[in-house]
């Protein structure tokens, strides 16, 4: 069993900065894929960002140059920092994690970004 829990959005203006953190624990470990993916309204749920148990990274097209994502093994805590906010990046964002052959989801943090 893993638990995924996310905290960190909220409301922001446009340009402005949010830091989201997502806290594992369960049967999950530092070696396991996670990522951040996030939902709008009336629109499919897509990836944000992902980093491998090596630290490897990728991101969206969308997101690059903007947002960075992180993880402290220690802590089992994921990290997605997002700059320069905007209007589109408004939607749930879940955290994830891959531990094969199962995926696991948080319950999603809401990020609004106002014009």
């Amino acid at each position: 069993q893993v638990q995924l829990v996310e905290s960190g959005g909220g409301l922001v203006q446009a340009g402005g900065s949010l830091n989201l953190s997502c806290v594992a624990s369960g049967s999950i470990s530092s070696s396991n894929t996670m990522g951040w993916y996030r939902q709008a309204p009336g629109k499919q749920r897509e990836l944000v960002a992902q980093i491998t148990g090596g630290d490897s990274t990728n991101y969206a097209d969308a997101v690059k140059g903007r947002f960075t994502i992180s993880r402290n093994n220690a802590w089992m805590t994921m990290y997605l920092e997002m700059n320069n906010l905007k209007p589109e990046d408004t939607a749930v964002y879940y955290c994830n994690a891959n531990r094969w052959p199962n995926t696991y989801w948080g319950r999603g943090t809401q990020v609004t970004v106002s014009s």
